[in-house]
């Protein structure tokens, strides 16, 4: 498949079916999702294996779409502001290969930002020095959903002299 057609054809899954991941192949994806473009090699991204205990104390609205995975994907805040948008900037672009490399083997993914409040960093044990990125649940898709319709890409391009 090319990769423009991957891209396209990736969906948000809410729903999962229960049956497990093989957790070496989750490794194989986040290997592959850590050759994301990041400045100066910092590779900023810190990855928190969610289990059932904490994912239960969490209580989450959904449980996670019942996904038999949630990681917590975190960014190294950075020295300064500008270090800190490019930590942040090169962890989506983590978490977006790791929903492509998931994807091209028929395993759906959420991202949410669950895990952002207080609440959630204490229960995570999240310090200070990062960044929630978000929390990505991933499993086999019950449902896939119809794609919504984009802003054609046109409309989004400006042109300077």
């Amino acid at each position: 498949m090319k990769i423009a057609d991957l891209i396209t054809s990736r969906r948000n899954i809410k729903k999962f079916k229960p049956d497990p991941l093989d957790k070496n192949k989750v490794l194989e994806w986040l290997d592959a999702a850590s050759w994301a473009p990041n400045h100066k090699m910092t590779e900023p991204w810190e990855i928190l294996f969610v289990g059932p205990e904490t994912r239960a104390e969490i209580n989450h609205k959904i449980d996670f779409g019942g996904a038999p995975v949630v990681m917590v994907i975190l960014s190294k805040k950075g020295k300064t502001e500008v270090e800190r948008e490019e930590n942040m900037a090169a962890t989506a672009c983590f978490i977006q290969n790791f929903m492509l490399a998931a994807w091209s083997e028929g395993v759906g993914t959420f991202w949410s930002s669950a895990a952002a409040s207080k609440r959630s960093r204490d229960i995570l044990n999240i310090s200070d020095e990062y960044d929630v990125v978000g929390v990505i649940s991933a499993g086999y898709p019950e449902e896939i959903p119809e794609p919504k319709p984009r802003t054609p890409i046109s409309q989004k391009i400006k042109e300077l002299s």
